[in-house]
């Protein structure tokens, strides 16, 4: 008639549904496979790098890193001299030089800074962190960017190179000069004639030295910001460079040489996706031997004015607006300025 404590327990314990059935204690079904998702964490992971690494030791793989790796590396020194003048500009060069040393009217005031471009030893990666440098420190825009497509192309290294890689051709050299000279001059004229300010919105951040406040404590936040701002583009750029290294077989090459219409844009365009530092384009373009010298000459005009990094330092660093509309309009001018001289000296 009672039930004793045993029995109250065992019929606590056991649950009968209403189909009569006896039901055990709630537990998510996923639980009872535990020991195969705790298998599966440990292999899978351990898959998936397995076989990233046996697809990153395949020839196209190693390929694609040595250029990558090659085109940073290359490249880096001069960025790290250009933001490192860039923040010596920023910290201990007063305002009023600048106006001293350009002319007043920004039309005289583009081939200055043209010249002005050959003495800096550097590629494009130094020259655009110079250039918005120059543009926060009250330089005019138009100048500015005249001298970011002189620096790399004319200064005496890279035409010093070009002797190296075209010897007894002084002509390609002269063709060189002249060439990137116009093309920088015509693309600062552009920017007085058709830039709009909207398109250009650079980092808005303090310029020059401030009074009482530390000079090298300014260059030092000056090159940290612009280096790792500028150095991530870099990256990108390379990556891109290295796809298209890979990615586009030999063959493509051999079939534009043979067109004497074709081969000049395809070289110009295979400048941009290259992104050869300048410092060594002429070689590249020297064993381009299938094409013609007004094609190698574009190629050497256009690829340090205009590639996949310049243009993500570009973007970074003025805004994507800027980087596109610049960077076409460039491309375009520099083939025109190669075509001419080329056909007039070569």
């Amino acid at each position: 008639m009672f039930r004793t404590g045993e029995a109250v327990a065992e019929a606590e314990a056991e649950v009968v549904e209403p189909d009569g059935v006896a039901r055990e204690d709630a537990v998510p079904g996923w639980l009872r496979f535990w020991p195969l998702l705790c298998l599966g964490a440990a292999i899978v992971p351990g898959a998936v790098l397995y076989l990233g690494d046996r697809w990153m030791q395949t020839p196209p793989m190693q390929a694609w890193r040595t250029v990558c790796l090659a085109v940073t590396v290359q490249a880096l020194p001069f960025l790290l001299l250009g933001t490192a003048l860039s923040g010596a500009v920023n910290a201990f060069v007063p305002a009023r030089m600048f106006s001293r040393v350009l002319p007043r009217r920004p039309v005289l005031a583009v081939p200055v800074a043209g010249i002005a471009g050959a003495v800096l030893p550097g590629c494009e990666c130094a020259s655009v962190p110079v250039a918005s440098s120059l543009i926060r420190r009250g330089v005019t825009p138009a100048a500015a960017f005249a001298f970011l497509l002189s620096a790399p192309a004319i200064n005496p290294v890279v035409l010093t190179a070009t002797a190296v890689a075209f010897p007894g051709q002084p002509a390609m050299v002269a063709a060189r000069l002249l060439a990137s000279l116009g093309t920088a001059s015509v693309m600062g004229w552009l920017w007085l004639w058709q830039g709009r300010p909207e398109w250009l919105r650079p980092a808005v951040r303090h310029s020059g030295h401030r009074a009482g406040g530390s000079r090298w404590r300014e260059f030092r936040a000056s090159f940290q910001h612009d280096f790792l701002h500028a150095g991530g583009f870099l990256v990108v750029g390379a990556m891109a460079a290295a796809t298209f290294n890979v990615a586009v077989p030999r063959s493509v090459l051999d079939a534009f040489s043979g067109s004497p219409w074709l081969s000049v844009p395809f070289l110009a365009g295979l400048a941009v996706l290259l992104a050869v530092c300048s410092e060594a384009d002429a070689f590249v373009a020297a064993s381009l031997s299938g094409f013609s010298p007004v094609a190698r000459l574009a190629f050497m005009v256009v690829g340090p004015m205009v590639d996949l990094k310049l243009i993500a330092l570009q973007a970074g660093t003025f805004g994507r607006a800027f980087a596109i509309r610049f960077s076409t309009a460039t491309v375009v001018v520099a083939v025109l300025a190669s075509a001419l001289t080329g056909g007039a000296l070569l």
